[in-house]
């Protein structure tokens, strides 16, 4: 993990399946933290994702990130 991040554990994308918000969350992934995401439909990067342990909620709600230390939205 990255020291100055030690106190978030669990990231949140909002548009996960894009192509910049899922390479950075296969990033955050590959450095143990715990990634969960958003976007409007699934696709074959929300599915990797998931596969690499990732949570993925298909459409946008305020509970999503209920559980989130970090929120990342482009």
């Amino acid at each position: 993990m990255i020291k100055k991040m030690r106190r978030i554990h669990c990231v949140h994308f909002v548009g996960i399946g894009g192509s910049g918000m899922s390479g950075i969350a296969e990033v955050m992934l590959s450095l143990g933290y715990a990634v969960q995401g958003s976007d409007l439909k699934a696709n074959k990067q929300t599915k990797r994702l998931e596969e690499q342990g990732a949570t993925v909620f298909i459409g946008h709600a305020s509970d999503n990130i209920r559980d989130a230390d970090a929120v990342v939205v482009s």
